[in-house]
């Protein structure tokens, strides 16, 4: 099963085994990862699932969505490695993955 790293923003990292086709923000719920809250489930209504994405594994993922994008426009930090990790869904390609929390959450 491939392996998911997310620091969280004390900076402490949580390598955590993620299903192939769950959510990241699933697999982080899943594992009680601090700063993923994932109010709305997974809907792409919130964004209290946004993390920063390792650049390197950026090309690997689908693009964002409109819905994602409009999301992520209410962040306090968003940088171009931004996503809301409801809409990554492991796959086995993605191994090592590592994905920083902000500081605080919408």
């Amino acid at each position: 099963m491939p392996t998911v790293v997310f620091i969280d923003p004390q900076g402490a990292e949580h390598a955590v085994e993620a299903p192939v086709g769950r959510s990241l923000m699933q697999v982080a719920v899943d594992h009680g990862v601090p700063g993923i809250l994932g109010d709305c489930g997974g809907a792409c209504s919130c964004a209290t699932c946004h993390g920063y994405v390792d650049p390197a594994f950026l090309p690997l993922l689908p693009a964002r969505t409109e819905t994602e994008t409009f999301m992520l426009e209410g962040v306090p930090d968003l940088r171009d490695t931004s996503r809301l990790c409801c809409q990554i869904r492991m796959q086995a390609e993605l191994e090592g993955l590592r994905v920083q929390l902000p500081d605080e959450q919408v």
